[in-house]
């Protein structure tokens, strides 16, 4: 049933999509694919910034789960797009608890990468009793070390040819931190548009660095 070459099943068709109010600023967009009966699993994509896509679907046994994605805040087509307040990795555990259709009222199965693997990992560790098993890749755990090699150095030894004009956008006098350089232009000129060679900005995304949320763009 799997394609031998990509390991992905037949394209899905949704059965359910929705919208949730999940605090008085963000409402999630949410969508159910599968076996309405079949095993929960919710899968977390990574970052930065995007939204539900085909594709996640079929990673999933069709007969055997129901697979539930949702928009996190200020990504997809959750609304506010691009929003930055009120949008911690602890609001978006909590919109996983709260979200009935995703369905953290009972144990579930979680998937997911990069980014996802974070907040997979914080909503397992806050709600033990609610998850049963966990599939993780390109494990991201927000050490400053991981952020730095994002951000800051490591891309640049890999896509050296790229690099250069990601940091001619940056005001050189504060290229020492491109983090917080990409934060505050967010707050300063709305989202950061990526402007590399066959970029693809894909919005706002949030995470909890030093105790303080910060938001970066792709």
């Amino acid at each position: 049933m799997k394609d031998p070459v990509s390991w992905l099943y037949p394209p899905l068709e949704l059965y359910n999509t929705g919208r949730l109010r999940v605090s008085p600023i963000h409402e999630i967009y949410f969508e159910e694919s599968g076996n309405s009966s079949g095993k929960p699993v919710v899968f977390l994509r990574g970052g930065p910034g995007g939204g539900s896509e085909p594709k996640q679907r079929r990673f999933f046994h069709p007969d055997k789960y129901r697979i539930v994605n949702f928009d996190q805040r200020g990504c997809g087509k959750s609304t506010p797009y691009a929003s930055l307040e009120a949008n911690t990795t602890w609001d978006l555990v909590s919109d996983i608890r709260k979200n009935p259709r995703a369905p953290g009222h009972r144990a579930l199965a979680g998937v997911g990468g990069s980014w996802g693997s974070t907040l997979a990992l914080a909503y397992s560790e806050t709600h033990p009793d609610r998850v049963t098993e966990l599939v993780l890749r390109d494990i991201f755990l927000l050490r400053k070390q991981e952020i730095d090699w994002f951000y800051q150095r490591g891309a640049s030894a890999l896509y050296p040819d790229a690099w250069e004009p990601y940091t001619s956008h940056i005001p050189e006098p504060t290229r020492r931190y491109f983090s917080d350089s990409a934060h505050s232009g967010r707050h300063r000129a709305g989202p950061l548009r990526c402007r590399l060679p066959h970029g693809e900005c894909m919005g706002a995304s949030s995470c909890v660095v030093g105790g303080q949320p910060h938001h970066y763009t792709r």
